[in-house]
């Protein structure tokens, strides 16, 4: 993964435990984002709504011009 980013594909890793490893082995730096909630992660692959961005997207709504 850490060799396709900047290759027009976007990495992305989600887990504490895939996180960890990305750092032991010097390659978290290259990926575009890391999430250290892997279930929060596939849930939004899935296409599941995600309440924090849920909350967000409605308290932001009103703010947007």
């Amino acid at each position: 993964m850490a060799d396709l980013n900047g290759k027009g594909v976007t990495t992305i890793i989600g887990g504490g435990d895939l996180v960890a490893a990305m750092e032991k082995v010097g390659v978290a730096d290259k990926m575009n984002h890391i999430s250290t909630r892997g279930g929060a992660s596939l849930e939004l692959f899935e296409g599941k709504v995600l309440l924090g961005v849920a909350t967000l997207d409605e308290v932001m709504a009103p703010i947007v011009v």
